[in-house]
This record gives structure tokens, sequence and C-alpha cells, in this order.
């Protein structure tokens, strides 16, 4: 796979990728705490969470893992399943999907369409498998600046949710 978008190379992933994963998560949560959001994904470090290490590794190793990359390096990551994380309160579809499990990409290169090419990534390799629905779930609070992310990239809120206190928002996009 060699689709390119602005520079950005996406291929698929493999699990030797899990450490370029988790030290863009790990920056993630320093940039979102120092922006004063501590409560998306706190402020412990993704690497140091219990059971950090091994979800990336499952994704990696479990669902279908695509990795952006610029001039070689990894910078964002992309994965997709057939369906919602158990551990949430979300129903799955009531017809095949693909649903975006992870999207994260290197902060210090924000603004540089990063997410919106793997996003379009993930709407083609839904097509391409023959599926007509990608959903993702996100974070709702804040200013909503997620949520918005996503219906910049063509998705359209669907179901809000709570994961304990933790407001979410499934968005569905059609790719038929």
């Amino acid at each position: 796979m060699n689709d390119t978008t602005r520079g950005i190379r996406i291929r698929p992933g493999g699990l030797a990728d899990a450490p370029a994963i988790l030290d863009m998560l790990d920056s993630a949560v320093a940039w979102m705490n120092a922006r004063g959001n501590t409560e998306q994904w706190g402020t412990t470090p993704y690497s140091q969470k219990p059971g950090g290490v091994a979800r990336v590794e499952r994704y990696m190793t479990e669902n279908t893992p695509y990795i952006a990359e610029l001039d070689g390096t990894p910078v964002g990551a992309l994965v997709l399943d057939s369906g919602p994380s158990p551990q949430m309160p979300i129903a799955p579809a009531e017809e095949p999907e693909r649903y975006v499990r992870l999207l994260v990409s290197d902060r210090q290169l924000a603004g540089r369409g990063i997410g919106a090419a793997l996003l379009a990534h993930a709407v083609e390799e839904t097509r391409r498998a023959g599926v007509d629905l990608l959903r993702v779930d996100c974070w709702a609070g804040g200013g909503g600046e997620l949520v918005a992310f996503y219906e910049r990239n063509g998705f359209t809120p669907t179901d809000p949710f709570l994961s304990g206190s933790w407001p979410g928002q499934v968005l569905a996009q059609r790719v038929d």
C-alpha cells in the first residue's frame, strides 16, 4: 500500500510499530495536559497506564493497523476493527461496519493533515472491504473540538454515551 497525501505515506502497521505509537500516545497526553485537558486521557503517560502497552500490542496484532509516515518516520496511526471496543458502552451496528479504534498523530506535526489522511484511508479501506458504514467514537467533553474534527472529516454524530463520567460521542460516515 502506498497511499500518499501531502507527502504522507500510509502503510500497513505491525508489532514493530508499537513503540512509535506509544510515543505518540504519550506525547498526546502531555499535549492535552499542557492545554488544561486532564479529563480526556488523564495525566498518566499512556505507556505507563495499566494495560496500555498490551492494548497497543493487541491493536497491532489483532486488528488492522495502518501507519502514516513522513520521510520514512511514523507520524500517525490508525487502527480499524469490525466494531466498537467491548469495554465501551456502544452497541455494534446492525450491519457490517468498520470501526476506528485508534487514531493518533504526532502532535509536533499538528495541522499537517495526518489525521485527515488516515481517516481518508479508513474510508477507502472500508469501501474496499465492501462495507458501507465507518464509525468512530471520541471524547465529547471540553469544547467539542474532537467531535468537530470528525465532522470536518465527513462524520455525523449519532449516539452520545457516558463511560462512567467520561462523555463520549459515536459518529458515523456512509462510504457507499
